[in-house]
């Protein structure tokens, strides 16, 4: 359609309205299902959007259109947690990182949480997705990732794995995001049971300071303690045995799990405190890390992948009935 002008004269086209065609945030969606379990995964950051057993959630979900509102599922490659002023030495030279966390000054969970993972395979019960790492001046390092996620009636498994595709030892670590969910409860009436051999404490940018074995009475949650009035963002020791884990328990007697198989060594535990509103203290962040906070600093836990060296690590969720009655 077009207008005529004051003086007669043809005026611009008038444009015709159209609908917005963004594409999703979270990009397309790979949907999973085994009995009664239900997951997705998506194309951007291969993260876990969802998960639930019947009509439980087993980890707390968000909307296709929108983006991940904390980290939620998220994969945290090449680093998890956070690197203190995104600066670090390696192989003789500094390197900087972007600060994605400005207000601490640190740059936080990786750099493939935002980037699309190509689909390498998917089934009624399982997908992989895979992303290789363009190097650039604060991470030189090519790397190649492939993510798994299988699922089963009672649980998910979820397992990394990277290789270094480069010349020169690469510095690395690796995380995952979920958020147990409390189901219809809220957090304040959930108990968590945290399976720890220590704690580590932090400054105010939650950067670690020191690693103790003993865990101060406040954060210790190797017994189940109620999460009603505690505030959380802290970093543990994994402890040894058969799936450590991180265990959410809500009012009825159901635990939502998650449990390191293979690969980590450090928690990262928070309760959601200051997260957007919608979401605050909607769940328990319950992370397993290859190394803590910093390791591209301090070299704690960090993993070295010599050229053609590959690093695999493992984890799984799951949902626990309430213990039978005698």
């Amino acid at each position: 359609m077009s207008t005529t002008g004051r003086d007669g004269s043809a005026a611009v086209p008038t444009p015709a309205p159209r609908r917005s065609t963004s594409p999703s945030p979270t990009g397309a969606q790979y949907p999973l299902t085994a009995g009664e379990a239900v997951a997705v995964v998506t194309e951007v950051g291969a993260a876990l959007r969802s998960f639930r057993i019947g009509e439980r959630d087993v980890v707390v979900p968000f909307g296709e259109d929108e983006r991940p509102p904390a980290v939620h599922g998220a994969v945290l490659v090449p680093w998890p947690n956070r690197v203190g002023d995104g600066r670090y030495e390696w192989d003789g030279r500094t390197r900087q990182l972007d600060l994605s966390e400005p207000d601490r000054h640190n740059a936080i969970h990786g750099l493939v949480r935002h980037t699309r993972w190509q689909l390498l395979r998917h089934e009624v019960d399982e997908v992989e997705l895979g992303l290789d790492l363009v190097p650039r001046d604060g991470y030189p390092h090519p790397l190649r990732h492939r993510v798994r996620y299988a699922l089963g009636a009672d649980r998910l498994t979820v397992s990394l794995v990277t290789e270094n595709l480069g010349d020169n030892d690469a510095p690395y670590g690796a995380g995952f995001h979920p958020w147990l969910s409390p189901g219809r409860h809220p957090l304040d009436a959930c108990k968590a049971r945290v399976d720890a051999a220590g704690w580590v404490r932090a400054d105010d940018r939650l950067l670690p300071v020191e690693t103790t074995a003993e865990i101060p009475a406040g954060v210790d949650l190797r017994t189940p303690r109620s999460l009603r009035g505690l505030e959380l963002d802290d970093a543990y020791v994994i402890a040894g045995g058969d799936r450590p884990g991180i265990h959410l328990t809500d009012p009825d007697g159901v635990t939502a799990s998650v449990r390191a198989l293979e690969g980590f060594t450090r928690w990262q535990v928070f309760t959601g405190d200051g997260i957007p509103a919608a979401y605050e203290r909607s769940g328990l962040a319950a992370e397993p890390m290859t190394c803590g906070a910093d390791a591209f600093r301090t070299g704690d836990e960090l993993v070295v992948l010599a050229p053609g060296d590959a690093h695999t690590c493992r984890f799984e969720l799951t949902l626990l009935p309430p213990p039978e009655r005698g």
